[in-house]
């Protein structure tokens, strides 16, 4: 199925609801479908009951069941076609390398411009297409 590259299908994974809600606000006002998660588990979830494909996943690197970098192993594996890109506060620069090697596009270090997000959200689509 081709999707209307103006429109993703994005699901957000934060423990924050603050930021989560923030987040999901300003893409969905640009008029992107978004699912959302506060923890890695439910993030699995959402992706396995996903009624279509998510074309892109914004995940945490610090939730409340996951604290490293199994979460997005598992992402990758469940949903390999899906871009990921990360947000963290506390992502060192090796950890953000070994995202990067598990096919993340991109690291963003909170806080973050939530307007600047749906750029980098579009890019690491594109790049995956």
């Amino acid at each position: 199925m081709t999707r209307d590259q103006s429109s993703l299908r994005v699901l957000v994974v934060d423990d924050e609801s603050l930021i989560r809600w923030a987040v999901v606000e300003t893409l969905t006002q640009a008029g992107h479908e978004v699912l959302e998660a506060g923890d890695g588990g439910s993030a699995l979830l959402a992706l396995r009951d996903a009624k279509e494909h998510v074309d892109v996943v914004l995940l945490d690197l610090r939730l409340p069941d996951c604290a490293d970098l199994t979460v997005l192993s598992r992402i990758r594996s469940q949903s390999p076609d899906s871009a990921v890109v990360v947000m963290s506060a506390h992502a060192t620069p090796e950890i953000a390398a070994e995202a990067r090697a598990l096919g993340v596009y991109d690291v963003l270090a909170k806080p973050f411009d939530v307007n600047g997000c749906e750029r980098v959200l579009r890019q690491a689509y594109a790049s995956r297409h």
